[in-house]
């Protein structure tokens, strides 16, 4: 039998965080044991005896009774978790605090503890959010591979050196220690990344991972039920989630075609995330910060209140841009400001715009660089122009939705009438 894929999601990050504050991070091969004996025992009895109503909670309770067992099989528990000491060894506190450690809240808090120990300033942003994807969803280093378009030998030396980098500390992270502002800061980025995969991602089989959106989401929305962890920054970047997510209905077309912002049926979009991200973004605005969040959610949620793409408040965005710009400039950033840019003041100036930024050698392979530049070209009528970028972007297009989404605008660029059909970028332009 296969198992429902949101429900190993969240049970394998779930029973590997409180396994792990159980053991330690130095055992968390054990942890990992332990969640997979759970899951292989429950093949077999649920193939005999049908799925329980309630799976998450079988789950739980097997993964409990097996730490039970190994704890009771090894009396050395203190070398296992120091913290726990001595409640481990005694037999009339150990089943006791092990329940404990599994009450939902307590398993809450613990994977946020895994999620910041993941954020480690030792590791590359690269190993963070494999970590954050192997340990806390539970991800396979094959799938990560297939999603971050790298190979599987690579991401499993990632995953390897950064649960190393764990075990020195042997503990969970606690969120009192003197870091914890950048790890916060490392964890906000680690999960925007990781939701920006899922969005706009470079996978080779779907242009659009909503698996990694969704798991993002999860992650982020632990952020909010902590005080310390419920900054503005992790509203705002709630926020942004939330808003874009409420787009996914629409950019992908029936037939698995990309969907640009400006054409997408706005009546697809999801209101229910479109009104929880504007509400995130206004529990943001209550303290002094301004993050990089505040700035995109903001632009998201521009584009959240007009009803057709005809009434986009563009000045605003450009604006929006502008400070994004001061606050965290990049290339995508520019040349999602030299869109903005073009739908405001016409086609001339957002190719000036886009000609003009700096480092655009480092978007030579994105493939909407070279849309962008197609897609203005053909709005100022050089057909011949606009042909020679859209067949650049058609060799760069990374998945078959790309690839469709670009040869079509190739075609449009044989003498077709130009829809404005802008494919925005990462900060959803």
């Amino acid at each position: 039998m296969q198992f429902e894929e949101g429900l190993f999601r969240r049970d394998a990050g779930r029973m590997v965080a409180a396994l792990t504050r159980i053991f330690g991070l130095d055992n968390l091969a054990l942890a990992e044991d332990v969640v997979q004996d759970a899951f292989c025992r429950a093949v077999e009895v649920w193939k005999l005896r049908g799925v329980p109503e309630n799976p998450s909670a079988w789950l739980m309770r097997t993964a409990k009774n097996r730490a039970i067992d190994l704890l009771r099989r090894d009396r050395t528990a203190r070398s296992l978790v120091p913290e726990l000491g001595k409640v481990l060894e005694s037999e009339w506190t150990l089943v006791p605090t092990v329940q404990q450690l599994f009450d939902p809240q307590t398993i809450e808090d613990d994977q946020l503890r895994m999620m910041f120990s993941c954020c480690d300033p030792a590791l590359s942003e690269e190993a963070q959010i494999a970590l954050v994807l192997n340990l806390l969803c539970g991800f396979t280093a094959n799938e990560i591979a297939n999603a971050f378009l790298s190979s599987r030998s690579a991401i499993e030396k990632r995953i390897l050196r950064g649960k190393n980098t764990l075990a020195v500390s042997r503990r969970l992270f606690d969120l009192n220690d003197s870091d914890f502002s950048a790890r916060l800061a490392a964890l906000h980025r680690a999960l925007y990344l990781l939701f920006n995969e899922g969005y706009h991602g470079a996978s080779p089989r779907a242009a659009v991972r909503s698996e990694l959106c969704r798991e993002a989401m999860r992650l982020a929305s632990l952020l909010l039920d902590q005080p310390l962890t419920a900054t503005p920054a992790s509203y705002a970047l709630c926020a942004l989630m939330w808003l874009h997510a409420a787009r996914l209905p629409a950019r992908i077309d029936e037939a698995g075609n990309l969907t640009s912002l400006l054409l997408q049926d706005r009546s697809r979009w999801d209101a229910v995330l479109a009104s929880k991200g504007e509400e995130f973004l206004e529990r943001a605005a209550r303290g002094d910060e301004l993050s990089e969040y505040h700035i995109e959610a903001a632009i998201a949620a521009v584009h959240a209140k007009a009803t057709y793409a005809e009434e986009t408040d563009w000045a605003a965005i450009v604006s929006m841009y502008d400070a994004l710009m001061r606050l965290r400039p990049s290339p995508v950033v520019a040349l999602n400001r030299a869109i903005a840019i073009a739908q405001k003041d016409g086609a001339a100036a957002g190719l000036a715009e886009i000609r003009g930024i700096t480092d655009k050698e480092r978007l030579e392979n994105y493939p909407f660089y070279s849309a962008a530049l197609g897609e203005l070209e053909l709005r100022r009528g050089d057909h011949g122009a606009a042909r020679h970028h859209f067949k650049i972007a058609v060799t760069l297009a990374r998945n078959p939705s790309e690839r469709r989404f670009l040869e079509a605008r190739l075609c449009a660029a044989g003498g077709a009438k130009s829809r404005h059909d802008l494919q925005p970028g990462n900060t959803g332009a």
